[in-house]
């Protein structure tokens, strides 16, 4: 699973709120076109099995901490969150990481690219493959 991340304040930027650097409309379509291209390639190599992008974390509910206790989000502790995601089906785990590298060429504004990242983390299908 590829899982990317963000801020509430990426998400406000993109929103163009008081107080962030607002994204252009070209910023949203070369990013756009860079996803359709960067997902086309995927499925047209058979390793993509899915792919989501999350709302932004002001629609977000925590629930847990106690029985019944249930937190809105943003969360201050919190500066990232995931973004979106892609499940990708591949030949290795090295494979997966080139496929994430990709996604630093999504164009985007320098200060959301700059602290734009990714993680790769493998998908277990039993109790049995977490080695414990």
């Amino acid at each position: 699973m590829i899982l990317s991340y963000a801020s509430q304040r990426d998400y406000d930027a993109m929103a163009g709120k008081p107080g962030q650097t607002p994204w252009k409309p070209e910023d949203f379509a070369r990013m756009h076109e860079f996803m359709t291209a960067f997902n086309q390639e995927l499925e047209a190599s058979g390793e993509l099995v899915e792919t989501r992008g999350l709302d932004a974390p002001v629609h977000t509910r925590r629930v847990g901490g106690g029985p019944g206790v249930v937190t809105d989000g943003p969360y201050a502790e919190t500066q990232e969150v995931l973004a979106g995601y892609w499940i990708v089906e591949c030949d290795s785990f090295d494979r997966a990481t080139q496929i994430a590298a990709r996604l630093g060429e999504c164009p985007a504004p320098a200060e959301a690219a700059a602290a734009a990242y990714a993680d790769v983390r493998p998908i277990v299908e039993s109790s049995g493959e977490l080695g414990f």
